[in-house]
């Protein structure tokens, strides 16, 4: 580089190095990494992600080497120009749905057609008839037109009932006139509108006959084809800086008596004829599809973010070393072989053999692999929802939404506190932009709000729990007879005690800590139920309603991560079983004390059983040790995603840092000038000089 001294190049970070410490801790491992990310992706996935990066990585286009850099404006246009050119690739390397899925995930930042993808193609293909998604999808599919969904409004956001937009009927020209009755009627939020999209999806209330029928959802051209102008009528524009996101357009819009035909209402449900008779869906939610898929994609990914923060801060903790503790490092190979056989050589303790940060990481781990599997499990069922629901069968609609919706709360809550636990394990380092944490963090916090506020969602469970509740006590022959029922626990004869666990090796047992989750749950929803039939209004059960639905979805995950541990053949036959049984275990000892005192509170959990708790958990913490690393690097998680210089797979942390830090501009700008800051003749020289003679000069 230029203006670089040449001593810089003969200097080299201190032993032992990065790359040392992580190849031991690899070795280390009781079990083969390929063999989880096989386990955890099969190998059809690893396949599309190989293929995948190496057509971005070998194209210029998608480098993400100057993002720390770069301000707003610049941001979007270099996503904006990525965007482009990946519906070119993706048109002629003809990739199909899962390839054009992984490159999104790859290229990792939210983009400009992100929601063309992600809500607008989902939407016309659940709610759309053949007719509709015959004709809007494949212009959809080839990028001739560019769509969002424009639901939220500046005065409503979780109140989707409460949207002012309207879409009046005029049957003597067989159109809709959308229109914004007030400025809280704008759109806001929606992203990619601001300056992509030239079509949306919006949710307006639908108005025939003089009847109110609540929100709908519309087509709506929002720009032309020909010069992406807005079309009159329509007021449209980015709503600012955000928190992050920053990359994508996020809009609001405005109509003002706009016109659109009567066919661009998705009929697929709900329909409106040409004189104006409206008909309603056989099921009221049957609507939900494309929202409940939203959701349930939102589960998924919230593990790989928060695999993601693990990897960086479970390598960077393998490298990273200070202060020295001899029985810390007793197990470490790397220190050994510095102390004692050479005490002239120094060597200080890793950072991740101290117990505090284990106690910090190790169940971020757990957390990751277990939103891992809760997320495939919802995706499955939500699929099988959708086939049930096209052969007229909504009996799964009602369990879906509820499960959707508590666990989208809980699993982006989860990755969120996560990632900024994670951010903060790496020390001073992980505030920087290097770290490639502070900016994925941003990135990611909209999901606790977009979708369902995380609060407010959890009434949709809740509500589910205690209509359940309610059936099983007065039919008890409709208690699920199937363990895969979430809600089979509802109807069990409750416990008093936690008499399964005698000894304090029975904690090392998940089915043993699964009743434990179940009878707090089934408590929870008992007591409340109590307190709402004895006069208790809604208003003052929403504190409780937030604890149930947690409690509910906690299970939920603990439920599905002991079947991925003792149930699913695939464990077994990639040898993964056992490791994955010690981090079962640990998420929900460390989920219990996380929650202790609604375990205990009503005697259920003793006073000595939360002793075996804490002295179990550090059992756990110790038997996960020696696969930290292993289990981190079993995501399979790039260099190319990762983007830090922290978490790099080969150690090479400092370098890193510093190599990113020398192509700062205002380092690359100064290094043209002599590595003297642009100002200093303007803004400096005037103040350090000022009143000084020659000689003072001389001194100083």
């Amino acid at each position: 580089m230029r203006g670089i001294p040449g001593f810089f190049y003969d200097l080299k970070p201190a032993e032992p190095q990065g790359a040392n410490s992580l190849q031991v801790e690899r070795a280390k491992a009781t079990f083969d990494s390929s063999k989880m990310t096989r386990f955890l992706f099969t190998n059809y996935l690893g396949g599309i992600v190989n293929e995948v990066q190496d057509v971005l990585e070998n194209d210029e286009t998608f480098s993400k080497e100057n993002r720390y850099y770069m301000g707003r404006s610049e941001r979007f246009l270099d996503r904006l120009k990525m965007d482009s050119k990946f519906a070119q690739l993706a048109r002629e390397l003809k990739w199909d749905d899962a390839r054009r899925t992984m490159g999104s995930l790859l290229i990792d930042e939210p983009g400009t057609f992100s929601l063309h993808t992600g809500m607008f193609m989902p939407c016309l293909n659940s709610q759309g008839t053949d007719e509709q998604r015959k004709y809007w999808l494949g212009l959809a599919h080839n990028y001739r037109i560019i769509g969002c969904y424009a639901q939220t409004e500046l005065g409503h956001g979780s109140n989707v009932q409460g949207l002012e937009t309207t879409a009046t009927y005029i049957p003597e020209t067989e159109q809709f006139e959308i229109h914004s009755p007030s400025l809280t009627a704008s759109k806001w939020w929606v992203g990619g509108l601001g300056k992509t999209a030239t079509h949306a999806i919006v949710m307006a209330r639908l108005i025939t006959k003089g009847k109110d029928f609540g929100p709908h959802a519309f087509i709506v051209p929002i720009r032309s084809l020909e010069n992406h102008k807005p079309f009159a009528g329509i007021m449209v524009g980015d709503v600012g800086p955000k928190m992050g996101f920053n990359c994508v357009d996020n809009g609001f819009i405005l109509f003002n008596k706009y016109r659109i035909p009567r066919d661009h209402m998705l009929m697929r449900y709900s329909k409106v004829d040409k004189e104006g008779n409206y008909s309603a869906p056989p099921v009221q939610k049957i609507s939900y599809g494309t929202m409940i898929f939203v959701r349930a994609y939102l589960v998924a990914s919230s593990a790989l973010a928060l695999a993601r923060g693990a990897t960086v801060a479970i390598r960077y903790s393998a490298i990273r070393r200070q202060f020295t503790d001899p029985e810390a490092s007793k197990n470490d190979e790397v220190f050994q072989q510095y102390v004692p056989q050479n005490p002239k050589l120094k060597c200080e303790t890793a950072v991740i053999d101290y117990s505090l940060q284990q106690y910090r990481l190790f169940p971020i781990i757990a957390q990751s692999y277990a939103l891992h599997f809760s997320g495939f499990w919802m995706l499955r069922i939500y699929m099988k929802m959708m086939k049930n629901m096209n052969d007229g069968n909504m009996d799964l609609l009602p369990e879906v939404h509820a499960a959707s919706s508590g666990l989208k709360s809980l699993t982006t809550t989860i990755a969120a506190a996560g990632i900024e636990e994670c951010r903060r394990s790496c020390g001073g380092h992980g505030y920087s932009l290097f770290s490639g944490l502070p900016d994925f963090l941003n990135t990611f916090l909209p999901l606790v709000t977009l979708e369902g506020d995380n609060h407010l969602l959890t009434q949709q469970t809740s509500r589910y729990l205690l209509k359940q509740l309610r059936k099983y006590k007065q039919d008890p022959s409709s208690i699920p007879k199937s363990d895969g029922s979430t809600t089979k626990y509802l109807g069990a004869m409750p416990t008093k005690s936690w008499t399964a666990a005698k000894t304090e090796a029975d904690l090392q047992n998940p089915l043993i800590l699964l009743e434990a989750f179940a009878h707090r749950s089934q408590r929870l929803v008992i007591e409340l139920a109590t307190k709402m039939a004895k006069g208790q209004v809604w208003n003052d059960s929403l504190i409780e309603m937030y604890a149930i639905s947690k409690a509910h979805c906690q299970y939920i995950l603990l439920k599905n991560f002991v079947h991925a541990a003792y149930h699913d053949k695939r464990a077994a036959a990639n040898e993964v079983a056992p490791v994955l049984v010690t981090l079962c275990v640990l998420f929900g000892l460390s989920t219990m004390e996380s929650e202790l005192s609604e375990f205990v509170e009503d005697g259920f959990v003793s006073q000595k059983q939360t002793v075996w708790l804490r002295a179990q958990i550090k059992k756990s913490l110790a038997a996960v040790r020696p696969n930290a690393v292993a289990l981190v690097d079993s995501w399979g998680i790039p260099d190319y995603v990762l983007n830090s210089a922290l978490g790099r797979y080969d150690g090479k942390v400092y370098e890193s840092m510093f190599e990113m830090a020398l192509k700062e501009p205002l380092n690359v700008n100064a290094r043209a000038h002599g590595d003297v800051v642009e100002g200093y003749e303007e803004f400096l020289k005037p103040l350090i000089q000022r009143g000084l003679s020659s000689d003072d000069k001389a001194k100083l």
